[in-house]
């Protein structure tokens, strides 16, 4: 008696809590008036995401929690996860995520709650780990299916429609979720599937954003932008650097993944984009030769700044370790992972990347613009690129090698300028000085120019 009614208790207590984050911490995800960035209860949202692909089939619930509540206080705001991997999935403890191995067959059981005193499956552990996530308010991105499944599989549109059908009302109902279609995979291979799932989602849950993963350096934009299911675009720009770049089609862009911001920019209907896939830290050049370096925190503190300077609406980091949940109990690991994943959450980069977020929102965010006009001198090309942004009163100039810019202060109103420097190791800023405004005016960052010695020049109108 006495343990049924504690059940019950317990049981109560997580229907409030659920209940109780539905609009007030997590408020629903709108593209902007502009159409350009994210919002949430009409204020600026930027997206700063992490990929925990594995986080449903290889987290228990206490493992999940330190990873949510690590990523929450680092700033982190979307983690992206795979639904399904393979289809024989199975969870942490043991449960399949389908019947038969069938995409169109989740296998769930009837009359579960989070585990509470009672039998549950995977689905319900999907659950749990969705409204942990939205306590600490993070947003969930749910990959329905891997691409490779789709492909290797068969899976026709009929299996796709009733998969995406049980997907979008068990979680249309869920403050926090964004739908990422597809998964590392080329929109062409089948398409009819991927548009299929996207329809679906989008006609029983249309509340919720939905994008497309794409496979490596390539942008969503090149299949699905006129799909109206497609909220907005994503893009991977990959793993590879500049000579292992060796692409066929028009996106032969190497390391510069500010070139796919540009190309989705200029498109219409206007809709944000993001890169949702960059070189991970600690992950080899071009992934499968382990004895290669392996991109740093400055790398992943460069992809973000090029891309959201270029226009776009956040940023996704990756980490080598933790993209694939790797634990001590794993008989290897994939693309040469040496470290766990409870020591590489707290990696450099990762811990930089709440920088970036900051100081994208330090000022009116809805009125920022890309504009290179900013820059007088030589705009430059690989890693000496400068990429430039500015509001009405302000402006953003990031250098990746720390080389001295000339900048172009005509674009700013007013008679002087306050000028000052971000650094996006710490978020520090260092006054330089406030300036009677000149045409082009010179500015040389601390430091001696080098890979990785960079900084954000704030331009601000007086």
């Amino acid at each position: 008696m006495f343990k049924g009614i504690v059940l019950i208790g317990v049981i109560c207590c997580l229907l409030f809590s659920i209940k109780s984050i539905d609009n007030d911490v997590m408020p629903d995800l709108k593209i902007s008036a502009n159409h350009r960035f994210f919002s949430a209860d009409n204020k600026p949202f930027f997206w700063l995401g992490d990929t925990g692909w594995l986080l449903f089939s290889k987290m228990k619930r206490e493992q999940a929690e330190q990873y949510l509540d690590t990523r929450s206080k680092q700033g982190f705001n979307v983690i992206q996860v795979m639904v399904v991997h393979s289809t024989s999935e199975v969870d942490a403890y043991g449960d399949s995520a389908l019947m038969h191995k069938d995409i169109s067959l989740p296998k769930v059981t009837s009359g579960n709650l989070f585990g509470v005193g009672m039998q549950y499956d995977y689905w319900d552990n999907i659950d749990w780990v969705i409204s942990k996530a939205a306590e600490k308010g993070l947003y969930v991105a749910l990959v329905p299916v891997w691409g490779s499944v789709v492909k290797a599989n068969h899976i026709n549109q009929a299996q796709a429609q009733a998969y995406a059908t049980f997907l979008a009302n068990r979680y249309k109902s869920y403050p926090n979720i964004i739908w990422m279609n597809g998964g590392d995979i080329a929109g062409t291979d089948s398409m009819k599937v991927w548009n299929m799932i996207g329809n679906t989602l989008h006609a029983i849950d249309p509340d919720h954003l939905i994008t497309y993963h794409p496979r490596g350096r390539t942008q969503s934009s090149t299949w699905f932008h006129n799909q109206a299911w497609l909220s907005f675009n994503s893009f991977q720009s990959g793993h590879r650097n500049y000579s292992q770049d060796t692409s066929k089609n028009d996106h032969h862009y190497g390391e510069d993944n500010w070139r796919y911001v540009e190309v989705d920019y200029n498109k219409t209907p206007v809709k944000p984009t993001l890169d949702a896939e960059p070189s991970y830290e600690k992950i080899p050049y071009g992934l499968h030769d382990i004895t290669l370096p392996r991109w740093t925190d400055a790398d992943v503190r460069r992809y973000g700044y090029w891309s959201v300077f270029a226009g776009a609406c956040g940023y996704t980091y990756g980490d080598n370790d933790v993209m694939q949940m790797h634990m001590p109990t794993d008989k290897g690991s994939a693309y040469g992972s040496k470290d766990y994943w409870y020591k590489s959450i707290n990696d450099p980069g990762a811990q930089q990347m709440v920088y970036l977020k900051k100081l994208m929102l330090s000022r009116p965010y809805f009125e920022r613009v890309p504009d290179q006009s900013l820059i007088a001198g030589r705009q430059g090309e690989k890693y000496d690129r400068l990429i430039a942004t500015r509001g009405k009163n302000y402006a953003f100039v990031y250098t990746y090698t720390g080389r001295e810019m000339e900048i172009n202060t005509g674009q700013l109103p007013g008679n002087k300028i306050k000028a000052s420097w971000y650094d996006p190791r710490n978020g520090n800023i260092t006054a330089i000085g406030t300036f009677s405004k000149s045409k082009i005016m010179k500015f040389n960052p601390p430091g001696k120019p080098a890979n990785g010695n960079d900084w954000v020049l704030i331009l601000d109108a007086i």
